[in-house]
């Protein structure tokens, strides 16, 4: 029997209960009988975990995964530990996904309500105590070479402070919304944003989950961490040399546009979004005019499509996503530069007794027409046509929730262009070229769920194009091995 609304609340005797009951269902934990509010639907939690018919307590159940929560208002909204929602902060549990594509509004604490309102048609539901957390992030630098003309040992304190308003707004509405302080910026400014509104209906007696999302950063809506917004690594360095070339949906348009977006997700099993992107930049002059920089042509579409599976003790999901985009580069008129990107991903979770192994990849193509470039004075790009590919891959240990063991690969490969990928001191290519790879380490120790402790390693043997003497200035590759020690801290 279909479920589309549950109301309640939890009690004292669900998180009794929570310790004593230890039902398992292939990769999830099950756990006690808990009321949940709308839009929520028992039989799509049920789906989503992995929960066999046999192991089914009620139709009122809530069963959370092994994980970590990276937003304690979450914690405090819903009334259930960090641990229900992420293995180990930021990466999302299946019952960690439901959770935010069915807007953020699952609660477990006493609402404010209209006196009169029935269930389901409330008219007023506000939380009892304000959504806010914030997020504090301080580490060490070291790279094998200092940069030219610095000082080597870079200590931010704090590389990154950030507060967060994150919760349910209505029965049907939430909001994650993070404004951050930079050091390397010394300034506060607008983050990562997704709003969404989501509700259940029923196709073919199977469940259909439906939802808007407006946001201001491509992928920041997706709920896997292989779309950019939420890949690996979590954290880095902010000081520490990157490759010259990357793709534009890898962050290039992070905060400088926003989006209307509507998504699906079918019986648990297939997720679907069709989104459309317009500029729209922090700290310029609106309306957008001859000041105005990478500002959109028309709107930018965006497509992602994924399809999951569970088996007893694996969680599966392969899918695509990807945009074109129409960019003039200054201005709001004349010849634009075109950017299609495309990408494949995978990501398997496999629980191994109190173990997780989680393996991510994703691999994104990008085919470029600069046409504003080649026809500027001067040129600002030696090609008419590009393309560049970018491909990382990474596995993660987690033997307990208090340890986690990741290594990595990455790699990008593109199109020579003397005039993009100039010769310049550390950033700069000899040879034009952006071809970089490289492979990552990291060890984390989490004393509580909340606190982590990271060493990092980063290792290049190709950077902007050559493993010797790259910059033509005579940095090699390896002068960029980065070691980044950070304590990451969530409240």
């Amino acid at each position: 029997m279909f479920i589309d609304q549950i109301h309640g609340r939890f009690t004292t005797s669900t998180f009794a209960a929570l310790f004593a009951l230890t039902l398992c269902a292939g990769p999830a934990l099950a756990l006690p009988r808990v009321a949940i509010s709308p839009p929520f639907s028992a039989n799509a939690i049920d789906a989503g975990l992995g929960v066999h018919a046999d192991h089914a307590v009620a139709p009122a159940s809530l069963y959370a995964a092994f994980a970590k929560h990276l937003v304690p208002s979450f914690s405090r909204q819903t009334g259930l530990a960090c641990g229900t929602c992420h293995y180990q902060f930021p990466q999302l549990t299946p019952f960690g996904r439901l959770f935010k594509l069915n807007g953020y509004t699952l609660t477990g604490m006493p609402t404010i309500g209209q006196p009169g309102d029935s269930a389901g048609h409330e008219s007023l539901k506000l939380a009892s105590i304000p959504p806010i957390a914030a997020m504090v992030v301080t580490g060490l630098t070291q790279t094998s070479r200092a940069q030219p003309g610095t000082q080597n040992g870079t200590v931010s304190f704090p590389q990154q402070l950030s507060l967060f308003i994150a919760g349910q707004i209505s029965p049907h509405a939430g909001m994650f919304a993070q404004f951050t302080y930079a050091a390397a910026d010394g300034a506060i400014g607008i983050d990562n944003v997704d709003m969404r509104w989501a509700k259940h209906g029923s196709v073919a007696d199977r469940d259909l989950l439906f939802g808007l999302t407006l946001n201001n950063n491509p992928t920041v809506q997706d709920v896997w961490n292989t779309a950019p917004a939420w890949s690996y690594p979590f954290m880095s360095s902010d000081v520490a040399p990157t490759p010259a070339a990357s793709t534009l949906i890898d962050g290039g348009l992070g905060q400088q546009v926003a989006g209307l977006g509507a998504y699906s997700l079918y019986n648990n099993m297939l997720y679907a979004e069709v989104s459309a992107y317009r500029s729209a930049p922090q700290g310029a002059q609106q309306p957008l005019g001859d000041a105005a920089e990478n500002a959109t042509k028309g709107v930018i579409p965006y497509w992602r499509v994924a399809l999951q599976h569970v088996w007893p003790s694996t969680y599966g999901m392969i899918g695509t996503y990807g945009f074109a985009a129409k960019l003039y580069p200054s201005g709001v008129v004349g010849p634009t530069n075109d950017y299609t990107d495309a990408a494949i991903d995978a990501q398997i979770e496999h629980k191994a007794g109190s173990a997780m192994w989680i393996g991510r990849a994703a691999f994104i193509h990008e085919s470029q027409t600069l046409t504003a470039f080649e026809s500027a004075d001067p040129a600002a790009s030696a090609n008419l046509k590009n393309n560049l590919s970018t491909f990382r891959t990474n596995l993660t240990f987690e033997p307990s929730m208090r340890y986690s063991v990741t290594g990595g690969y990455f790699q990008s490969n593109g199109t020579s262009d003397a005039i993009l990928f100039a010769p310049a001191e550390l950033t700069g290519s000899r040879t034009g070229s952006p071809n970089s790879r490289g492979a990552i380490g990291e060890l984390t120790v989490n004393p509580w769920q909340n606190t982590r402790l990271g060493f990092q390693y980063v290792v290049y043997n190709k950077f902007n194009g050559e493993s010797n003497n790259y910059d033509a200035s005579g940095r090699s590759a390896s002068d960029n091995n980065t070691l980044f020690l950070y304590l990451w801290l969530a409240f």
